[in-house]
């Protein structure tokens, strides 16, 4: 009679095992790689999706244009720059502006929502100063959006600005503060004359951080693939901030132009494979 060799016999059945695990770790894996391609695809049917484009001659103001530094650019990783500053000719009103366009789907175009003033203005050397509301909704051509409302202080010169976005060409189903929280602990260490080395470690722990994730998840809105960052401010006179806020408002209304979504990407597009 043949004797069994046991270590012959047990080598199958831990082979299966094995091989059974590896498939249920590489089905778990493209399973989240092919998650986001289905859930987040939801958008507003009713709100037509453009791109608001900068007018840049506008009746009864000057502008001029001011240079992104490369640094911005890299920071930002955008396909379409608008920077510069509009002066009023009745009254000598200056209202800064900025808008930034990505085009491409790209895992690393989220940092055009990643360095918002919460975080760069602060880090440059600007104080935020606390004030309600944090955020307004204005409506720009029929588009309801948005903003994050701050006040940012240098010396004796306050300004207000306003800050928010779209997604695949619709506004965006979450807020842009995601930054806010980490900016007033950011500027408290600066004051007591510390040095701040945890900036990064501060936001992994931060529940604000994360919550713009959160919200575009149960919005199932896209958080990569084509999108616009604006901004716009202008100086505070005296303590009259109810009157920068409508001038923000006010200007917002005429200085973007909607425009068709998919045909601006398209010909963008057709642009560089040319």
């Amino acid at each position: 009679m043949e004797k069994r060799n046991p270590e012959k016999a047990d080598k199958h059945p831990i082979g299966r095992g094995a091989l059974a695990a590896s498939g249920l770790l590489v089905a778990g894996l493209l399973l989240l790689w092919v998650f986001p391609t289905f859930w987040f695809t939801r958008s507003e049917a009713e709100v037509e999706s453009v791109w608001l484009t900068p007018r840049k001659e506008l009746p009864g103001w000057d502008f001029g244009a001011e240079t992104v530094t490369k640094a911005e650019e890299s920071a930002l990783v955008a396909d379409a720059l608008f920077s510069g500053a509009y002066t009023n000719q009745t009254n000598g009103l200056v209202i800064r502006v900025f808008s930034a366009k990505r085009y491409t789907e790209s895992a690393r175009d989220i940092g055009l929502f990643v360095h918002t003033p919460d975080r760069c203005w602060t880090q440059g050397g600007w104080k935020l100063e606390p004030t309600e509301p944090t955020h307004v909704e204005v409506d720009v051509r029929g588009l309801k959006i948005v903003f994050e409302r701050r006040v940012f202080v240098s010396g004796l010169h306050r300004e207000l600005v306003y800050f928010g976005g779209l997604v695949g060409g619709q506004p965006l189903p979450y807020r842009l503060d995601h930054n806010y929280s980490v900016a007033l602990k950011y500027q408290v260490k600066r004051a007591d004359s510390e040095i701040d080395t945890r900036g990064a470690g501060a936001r992994a722990f931060d529940a604000l951080f994360w919550k713009r994730i959160w919200d575009g998840f149960v919005a199932r809105r896209p958080l990569l693939g084509p999108k616009q960052f604006l901004r716009v401010s202008t100086g505070i006179q005296g303590e009259n901030i109810a009157a920068a806020d409508r001038a923000l408002v006010d200007f917002l209304r005429v200085w973007l132009e909607p425009v068709d979504f998919q045909k601006e990407l398209t010909a963008w597009r057709a642009k560089q494979q040319s």
